[in-house]
């Protein structure tokens, strides 16, 4: 029997996968972490790799999504309000790297941030 794997979410460190990872698994779903023990050993390369990748069964992809978007952490504004999309009103954005060129993709760092709305998935810039 062949599986297909559906990736859920990526994370920047390891530790902050693990709390996806323990309700995902509190919940019968089972859990993958492709590039964890890579992060683990070379925390400094997490940009350069794209994170550590949570990944299901892609027959668990809508449970999954759905226990993801009741926990997930949406991109706050300095003053610790949610980040409303300009587009749609929708509280529900997250920080978004594109990597769309070879220099962002050697040195990821020097990408400026946005923020993608997870609604209309309008990419927008702080102010």
């Amino acid at each position: 029997m062949e599986y297909q794997f559906f990736t859920l979410a990526a994370f920047e460190y390891f530790a902050d996968v693990q709390v996806v990872k323990g309700r995902l698994e509190s919940e019968g779903i089972p859990v993958f972490l492709r590039d964890g023990n890579i992060l683990n050993s070379d925390p400094m390369i997490s940009h350069a790799i794209g994170g550590v990748k949570l990944q299901v069964y892609s027959s668990d992809r809508e449970r999954a999504q759905e226990i993801y978007n009741e926990i997930r952490a949406y991109a706050m504004d300095d003053d610790g309000n949610l980040r409303t999309c300009p587009n749609c009103k929708a509280q529900k954005m997250e920080i978004y790297y594109r990597r769309s060129n070879v220099f962002y993709k050697l040195f990821p760092f020097f990408e400026k941030k946005k923020y993608k709305c997870l609604k209309c998935e309008f990419i927008t810039k702080p102010q």
